[in-house]
């Protein structure tokens, strides 16, 4: 799943692209920063997280948050389903101890960053 990031102009370029595809949609838009791209890989569980993580790493960077650069320098970020779904949630309070929580990791632990949500 591909992540586009813009300094500005962001929805537009959204809906011109969503235009051109007949099913296209939008599952998600979160605000942040700095314009770029990366791979967001939407992993099932633990084993998974962990495997990705390891084998995207290798001869790479690992970061913060889930994201990694690999050997050629692209971007990635691994993350588990259930904190997509976690942080699409409403709830500031929830939303606020899961990034924070998020913040500080490297790879992305399901246990940690499910009790940190629940409080």
């Amino acid at each position: 799943m591909p992540c586009l990031w813009y300094d500005n102009q962001a929805e537009e370029a959204v809906n011109h692209y969503i235009s051109i595809f007949k099913d296209g949609k939008v599952n998600s838009i979160t605000r942040y920063g700095d314009e770029a791209i990366s791979l967001i890989i939407d992993c099932k569980n633990q084993a998974e997280v962990d495997e990705r993580w390891e084998k995207l790493s290798e001869g790479g960077s690992k970061s913060q948050c889930g994201w990694l650069k690999d050997k050629y320098g692209l971007s990635w970020q691994v993350v588990p389903a259930s904190v997509i779904e976690m942080v699409q949630d409403p709830d500031p309070e929830k939303n606020t101890r899961l990034m924070l929580a998020m913040f500080k990791m490297q790879k992305l632990d399901i246990a940690a960053l499910t009790a940190a949500y629940n409080g």
